[in-house]
């Protein structure tokens, strides 16, 4: 496999998946870049691992061609385990994430609760005429007291590492690329990719 089309329209995310698959020689596309359009498509699964696979195999259909669908999200265990898989959508997709991320703060600091916390990435590699493969990895933390660093998007800035002492929005990339739940689903999906090749 020389070549994966991304279903996603999140620059920050594509850029993660780059960084990694580059480093095997597969060139990563956007679905943009692709059809000259993002595609609207309706998330209707009730997990990750469905959300991710309802993306690659609508995107499959379009491009017949390779594609990785990614799903992730927070889960706060003081909010029942929520925004989970309305990561994108809490509080409307309109809403800044200073503010989604300024509300999470206050409502586990109001709840009382621990502050343990996880992001979760499931990614669906879909290619024509093969069984859809699916991932799930997780990332364990929890949330910060405030909003910190640049390095990062969405809830990357208040989610707390505490190995590192520092927020998902505050490690390299390198560091990410070590320890994130996108990294580890990206790191199984490459050791797949290798032995199909």
């Amino acid at each position: 496999m020389k070549e994966i089309i991304v279903a996603s329209t999140n620059s920050g995310k594509i850029r993660e998946i780059k960084a990694m698959l580059d480093q095997i020689g597969i060139e990563v596309k956007s679905v943009k870049d692709v059809l000259g359009y993002n595609p609207d498509i309706e998330e209707t699964g009730t997990t990750f691992v469905e959300n991710a696979l309802i993306k690659a195999e609508t995107v499959m259909k379009l491009v017949n061609r390779p594609v990785l669908a990614d799903d992730s999200g927070l889960e706060v265990d003081a909010l029942d385990r929520k925004p989970g898989i309305y990561s994108s959508r809490w509080m409307g997709e309109d809403t800044s994430y200073d503010i989604k991320n300024q509300k999470i703060i206050d409502l586990v600091n109001a709840s009382g609760k621990p502050r343990t916390a996880r992001f979760i990435c499931a990614m669906a590699l879909c290619e024509p005429g093969q069984k859809p493969i699916t991932i799930e990895e997780s990332f364990e933390g929890e949330i910060y007291d405030h909003i910190a660093g640049e390095n990062g998007f969405g809830y990357d800035p208040i989610f707390y590492f505490p190995p590192l002492h520092k927020t998902s929005a505050e490690m390299s990339m390198e560091e990410k690329n070590e320890h994130s739940h996108r990294a580890k689903a990206l790191k199984k999906l490459y050791k797949i990719l290798k032995e199909k090749d």
